[in-house]
């Protein structure tokens, strides 16, 4: 067992409604104790921001150009994201003295593996200079010259997690605006990728029909039913039959297949896509898991859990059921991966991101 730290980290997710905030105590390899959880919503300014920014990051070509809104919404979000570290730190009764660093994801505004290009809106330097915490920023972009997919990075935390759930296989699924399974069994490490749309289309269905931010408890799914033909128009993507490591946009699928259906029947089936998406993926894992443990935003939507286990014919258990924080086990993983990478261990293999070897990642930014 190496030293033990104490990390925060940072995750503004695909579901782009806040941030999650964790601190947690680690060696960054076998021991993991939480802390402490805090989210914090986005502001209307900055949930704007944001959402323009995913607009103008579409033509990007280069990761570094921060055209407006890009450069405004870079420094509202670390200045938020600057906000949750002092918010957690009085919470939980600790100084910046206390944590050795902090794993700051930022905002992914265009993710296109296929393109080597991911982008990431937040400044560590400036995060680093606020806080007076050394920062871990940009842990996708080493992953991603080294030939992988850049995605998802969660899983090393999960494997971490692992010992403590029965029975194997276990799938840790995760269902932000995107959704992504981790498998883990026996001997061997994690095999992971995203299986589809988790939130991201359903809440883009209920922002333009009602202006709301999401489908609250699920009400509006369970007042439709499912519409066979749509379902099957959006099950018929590439995406699906090819093998992993593989990852996805937020926008690689479209709403196009749903016009024409009622409020109600439109999200009811965009609940039993991110179910049957699930299942699907299935086919690329080595064994059925026996047990799913979700994490995320979507399990909080009754609708999409019960979809899930209609789909999936195994237990399938919120993360607190399991013992984990599922709002913010992300937020965790990110303060994990920091302390891995500032010991240069591997946050990312060639079974979760299809990178060659494994290889760690992160820039550092000394306080």
């Amino acid at each position: 067992m190496g030293e033990q730290v104490k990390a925060i980290g940072l995750m503004s997710g695909t579901s782009m409604d806040g941030i999650d905030a964790a601190v947690i105590e680690t060696d960054g390899e076998g021991e993991v104790v939480s802390l402490g959880t805090l989210t914090v919503p986005f502001d209307e300014r900055l949930g704007g921001l944001l959402w323009r920014s995913i607009e103008a990051a579409a033509g990007l070509n280069d990761r570094a150009d921060r055209p407006e809104p890009l450069g405004e919404a870079e420094a509202a979000l670390t200045d938020a994201h600057g906000l949750a570290v002092e918010r957690l730190l009085d919470q939980e009764g600790l100084t910046p003295d206390d944590i050795r660093v902090v794993g700051f994801h930022g905002q992914t505004v265009l993710h296109r593996p296929e393109r080597g290009l991911t982008v990431q809106l937040g400044d560590g330097a400036g995060l680093a200079a606020r806080t007076g915490i050394d920062v871990v920023n940009d842990l996708r972009a080493n992953d991603m010259l080294a030939g992988g997919e850049g995605a998802p990075l969660a899983p090393v935390y999960h494997q971490a997690l692992a010992h403590k759930v029965s029975p194997r296989p276990v799938a840790f699924l995760n269902v932000g605006g995107v959704a992504n399974v981790t498998w883990i069994g026996g001997e061997g490490g994690p095999i992971a990728f995203d299986t589809g749309p988790g939130n991201g289309l359903l809440d883009q269905w209920i922002r333009q029909h009602t202006g709301g931010l999401m489908d609250e408890g699920g009400a509006i799914a369970a007042a439709g039913s499912v519409n066979a033909q749509v379902l099957d128009l959006l099950l018929d993507h590439a995406y699906f039959d090819r093998p992993p490591p593989k990852s996805l946009d937020r926008f690689d699928f479209s709403l196009e297949p749903l016009q024409g259906l009622s409020l109600e029947d439109g999200a009811a089936t965009l609940v039993a896509f991110t179910g049957s998406t699930v299942a699907r993926a299935l086919a690329h894992l080595p064994a059925a898991p026996k047990l799913w443990v979700v994490c995320g935003g979507g399990r909080h939507n009754p609708a999409v859990m019960a979809s899930l286990e209609e789909a999936l014919d195994v237990p399938v258990h919120g993360a607190e059921k399991a013992g984990f924080s599922g709002d913010t086990i992300e937020a965790e993983a990110f303060a994990y991966m920091a302390v891995r990478s500032l010991k240069g261990l591997p946050i990312s293999f060639p079974t979760t991101t299809g990178v060659a070897q494994p290889v760690t990642g992160g820039v550092l930014h000394r306080a």
